[in-house]
């Protein structure tokens, strides 16, 4: 099968970004023909291994295509981006114009037998558009809904293209049940696929045993992602052994701010910045604990690795990242529950206190108990993880 990837940012740096670097590996390992559409930044080098410059065709953010930032699906990205929410019209149906030519030409030059998209948003609903009657799946990443809430106009308008999209893959059932209740798709049309990791580099690893919990956190330095209240929450118990690792990227105040406050703990916090796939397993192959303090994700690609790593987790209450654990898992996984939220991804100023203090009152009982019990149970780790290693997942997408 001949198939047509398409994403609107870099296959690289993000959860998306990484499931559509393993979908075209793992299709190329099945045997079909692939092609790759995606919108990338200054400098991006197209890595050789993934797929050949013949089969490709970026939009280049660097002025050679589009003259500003990369517009990121999320509105904190790892690099420099662009803000829907904030796009000049001017800049939105160039953007637009520019795209449509690519996936255009893409059609046109590989004849492709399906295309399959990531997120629910602008591209996608340029390439049903642009090619109605070849069949289309979209697999949908979660921030894509977070902008049809944030960016009304833009929504209305693209929403009667992408209800033709033949067949919608939801990262988690509670992702399904608002895809379905947005446009209207029939659930069948809405196949709940999760996400996955690599297992020949995220596996189970020695734990230290040297009295100091190492903890992880690894994603954008951000306050939607919760980071600042979790550095907050740690100054509170300086005086308990730990270590946070901090891992990932971010730009503007926010990362500056975060970087402040990991900062002021001193040697308990270290900064690794963003860190290759690889890096990032070592990381977590030698840390007890991975801490996800997020206020809105999809099913977080990075939970899966530090969980497939033998990493404990402790979580914001996300149904996504609840999803993707089996009944049982209570000595594996902890969940704080979610404050309300004055928007999608903030909480009420008043009510950021109160987080600080969960999140430190958690930690002081794990802490303990995971310098009792460094490595948690290897069969529970297999059955948490097992079901969601990338072969496993491409099986299910490829039935799809």
């Amino acid at each position: 099968m001949k198939i047509l990837h398409l994403i609107s940012q870099p296959p690289d740096f993000t959860g998306s970004g990484k499931f559509i670097r393993q979908i075209i590996r793992h299709a190329r390992k099945k045997g079909h023909d692939n092609f790759l559409v995606a919108g990338v930044q200054a400098g991006f080098q197209l890595p050789g291994e993934l797929i050949s410059e013949k089969n490709a065709a970026l939009v280049r953010f660097d002025n050679r295509d589009l003259p500003f930032p990369v517009a990121g699906m999320s509105d904190a990205m790892p690099y420099e981006s662009t803000l829907f929410s904030k796009m000049p019209v001017e800049q939105l149906e160039l953007y637009k114009q520019v795209f449509k030519g690519k996936i255009r030409r893409a059609i046109n030059q590989f004849r492709p037998d399906l295309v399959h998209s990531h997120h629910l948003w602008i591209v996608s609903a340029l390439a049903r558009a642009s090619a109605p009657d070849l069949p289309m799946v979209t697999t949908c990443h979660g921030t894509c809904l977070r902008q049809h809430r944030f960016c009304g106009d833009i929504s209305k308008r693209i929403s009667p293209a992408l209800k033709g999209i033949d067949r919608v893959m939801a990262l988690s059932i509670s992702q399904q049940q608002e895809i379905v209740g947005r446009f209207g798709y029939d659930a069948s049309r809405v196949p709940v696929m999760a996400g996955g990791y690599d297992d020949t580099l995220f596996k189970p690893a020695a734990k230290p045993e040297n009295g100091i919990v190492e903890m992880v956190y690894a994603g954008k330095l951000c306050r939607a992602k919760g980071v600042p209240w979790l550095l907050k929450s740690l100054e509170r118990i300086k005086d308990l052994p730990f270590r946070l690792h901090l891992a990932g990227g971010g730009s503007g105040r926010e990362k500056e701010a975060c970087l402040a406050l990991a900062g002021a703990l001193g040697e308990k916090a270290v900064y690794h910045g963003v860190l290759s796939h690889g890096k990032l397993a070592a990381l977590l192959g030698r840390s007890h604990l991975f801490i996800l303090p997020s206020f809105f994700e999809g099913v977080p690609l990075v939970l899966m690795e530090a969980l497939a790593c033998g990493c404990r987790i402790l979580s914001t209450d996300l149904p996504g990242a609840k999803e993707i654990l089996p009944p049982g898992s209570g000595n594996l996984a902890r969940f704080i529950p979610l404050p309300p939220l004055e928007t999608i991804d903030a909480p009420y100023r008043k009510d950021e206190p109160r987080l600080e203090e969960l999140l430190a009152e958690r930690l002081q009982a794990l802490i303990p108990e995971i310098l009792q019990k460094p490595a948690p149970d290897r069969t529970l780790i297999e059955e948490a993880a097992g079901p969601h290693t990338w072969t496993r997942v491409f099986d299910r997408i490829e039935g799809v």
